[in-house]
């Protein structure tokens, strides 16, 4: 799937400001730990996760992604009006029913004449989003779109938590499905696409492409459909097979685009992954041929943001000055399913705004 006339205008960034480091979260499992003699330290070495972040009690996913399609939109003073397409494509959402991009709607102002409804693929979700919005920007149906997420992991974490603490049949074992759900973090990320014309200085998509993978469905998954500020879910992951078939259908798909982009590996200037830790990032680069040096990260600080992940350290490297215009870009999207979903594109001078730029300046955060 190629773009021709698509740019990547804007990214609102947002994340909260509670912080729990994997110290604290030891701290928490302290009764789980102390009976099954676990070493301190474990959480950070095993994944390469210092801290995550969590948003206050009680948030709703939308608020946070009303403030970064604020911030996108704001950051360019962008026409509301032009925008024909909001797509919400978080795990995290307010409802079952209605959509919360409705809500998200709402609180943008944005035309009546629009596209509202929200999309749901595991971590793949924002870039499922903006594959949408600019295929119809490509096919002339709309001028503009606007796709957003938020994720909360607060209610993981503590439930995660809770659950380890509780259950007293737990072995050192049985309680390794539990550890990915321990290595998640909040945010909330906005991208504005738009027809070229519109943004000329926006940075210009490429190429898109997915893979599925689909018979590694049970991989991952959550106990329960629920929404909410008082969602509480657990996640049943068996990370080291989900680890090594997510590698193998990332490799297969990164082929994929290089093919369709017409790219060679070492045309490509900056790589962008979904987030999950030290290990997997190392051996996913390793099977694509890619380099470390050339690829940016987030998880260190930020965790495992779900769907928002690539999208907020697309905005990172953007304000870290890794990337740079004219860089050929590769956002490397995979999620539990297992599917990929990859996109390519020409960096120019996207705009970012929202507390992340300020954030990581204030912290001088190298990636």
């Amino acid at each position: 799937m190629k773009f021709d006339n698509v740019s990547l205008a804007a990214i609102g960034a947002e994340i909260p400001d509670e912080i729990w480091s994997s110290e604290t979260i030891e701290q928490k499992l302290t009764p789980i730990y102390e009976r099954l003699k676990l070493p301190e330290g474990r959480l950070a070495l095993m994944s390469g996760i210092n801290e995550r972040r969590v948003w206050p009690v009680g948030t709703m996913p939308s608020t946070p992604s009303i403030r970064s399609g604020i911030s996108a939109i704001k950051s360019l003073d962008f026409d509301r009006s032009r925008i024909g397409c909001l797509i919400h494509a978080s795990v995290c959402r307010d409802f079952l029913e209605p959509a919360t991009a409705s809500r998200v709607h709402d609180g943008l102002g944005l035309s009546r004449d629009c596209w509202v409804y929200d999309v749901s693929n595991a971590c793949l979700g924002l870039v499922n989003g903006a594959v949408q919005i600019a295929t119809m920007i490509q096919a002339g149906a709309i001028e503009a779109g606007l796709v957003v997420g938020t994720e909360n992991s607060r209610p993981l974490l503590q439930g995660t938590i809770d659950s380890l603490n509780q259950d007293l049949s737990l072995t050192r074992k049985s309680v390794k499905p539990a550890f990915a759900s321990l290595t998640i973090g909040s945010g909330s990320c906005a991208w504005l696409l738009t027809r070229r014309d519109l943004a000329p200085n926006g940075s210009s998509l490429h190429c898109a492409i997915a893979e599925a993978r689909t018979e590694h469905h049970d991989l991952c998954r959550s106990d329960q459909d629920s929404a909410g500020a008082s969602m509480q879910p657990l996640m049943d992951t068996d990370s080291e097979k989900l680890m090594a078939e997510g590698i193998a259908t990332g490799a297969s798909a990164f082929e994929k685009l290089i093919s369709q982009s017409d790219w060679t590996r070492d045309e490509i200037d900056r790589t962008v992954c979904h987030q999950v830790g030290s290990r997997h990032r190392s051996a996913m680069l390793e099977a694509m041929g890619l380099s470390e040096q050339r690829d940016s990260t987030t998880f260190e600080f930020l965790g495992n943001t779900g769907s928002v992940a690539l999208p907020l350290t697309l905005a990172a490297a953007a304000v870290r000055n890794e990337i740079k215009s004219d860089d050929r870009v590769a956002m490397l999207g995979i999620g539990s399913g297992i599917n990929s979903v990859m996109l390519s594109a020409k960096w120019n001078e996207t705009q970012v705004a929202g507390n992340l730029v300020s954030n990581l300046a204030a912290t001088n955060v190298a990636g």
